[in-house]
């Protein structure tokens, strides 16, 4: 970025706010620090941040919901900072729109680096995206304008699932196998966290595949991957 990014650290506890703030600041971020979801949801309206990392265990709106309400407004990256470690827990995060899913205690460093991974991508998106359309039997993705139709109907993707649609897409009818695309679309520390890529290929198949039990576009390779198939008849 040409200038200083900015990141909207949201939670609650001191020792988190003095440990984490310096921390991205010291990385060249600029920081703002909110307390609570509402105050998290003043500052996305009144001066959107490129980036937010948000707690779960907020003292008002939990973070789901906080991530939910953000996520409907905006592309905005959403990383989530939580001493919740479930799985069930990190499932209900990304499938409400959150980016990343890091648990509470973390490593200084993995956030960073997931921190840079997902400004990365939103730079590349931004500058570097393929021009033009791929058409797969009834599919269009419009790389340029970031839609994508079926027929006469547009899909609504969070940008997420066009990130994952994107790079399927671009290497149409190979296979990419689980951490290729964990790598591509999370960063290097996530390419042992499989669940991240499981709910999103989950969610995006509901919204993409006319029966999203017997998918026709996003193909499973068990064990290795997914691929997605260009040469489809209507």
């Amino acid at each position: 970025m040409s200038r200083t990014a900015r990141i909207l650290l949201v939670d609650d506890e001191v020792p988190i706010q003095r440990t984490v703030a310096p921390l991205l600041r010291s990385r060249g971020y600029e920081v703002e620090v909110a307390t609570s979801g509402e105050e998290a949801l003043k500052a996305v309206a009144s001066r959107p941040p490129d980036l937010m990392v948000l707690d779960l265990g907020l003292p008002d709106l939990d973070g789901t919901e906080v991530c939910r309400r953000v996520r409907a407004e905006s592309a905005l990256p959403i990383i989530v900072l939580s001493a919740r470690g479930a799985e069930s827990d990190k499932v209900d995060a990304l499938e409400l729109g959150a980016d990343d899913y890091v648990t509470k205690p973390f490593g200084p460093e993995e956030l960073v680096a997931r921190i840079r991974v997902a400004l990365r991508r939103v730079m590349t998106a931004t500058a570097d995206a393929p021009g033009g359309r791929l058409r797969a039997g009834d599919l269009v993705i419009d790389y340029d304008r970031h839609r994508v139709l079926r027929g006469d109907e547009e899909i609504r993707l969070t940008p997420k699932e066009f990130d994952l649609l994107v790079l399927l897409a671009r290497n149409a009818d190979r296979v990419l196998t689980h951490r290729a695309i964990l790598k591509a679309i999370w960063g290097p520390h996530a390419v042992n966290e499989p669940e991240h890529l499981w709910v999103l290929m989950g969610q995006l198949r509901k919204k993409i595949e006319p029966d999203a039990g017997n998918p026709r576009y996003l193909i499973s390779e068990p064990w290795v991957g997914y691929r997605f198939v260009s040469d489809l008849q209507d």
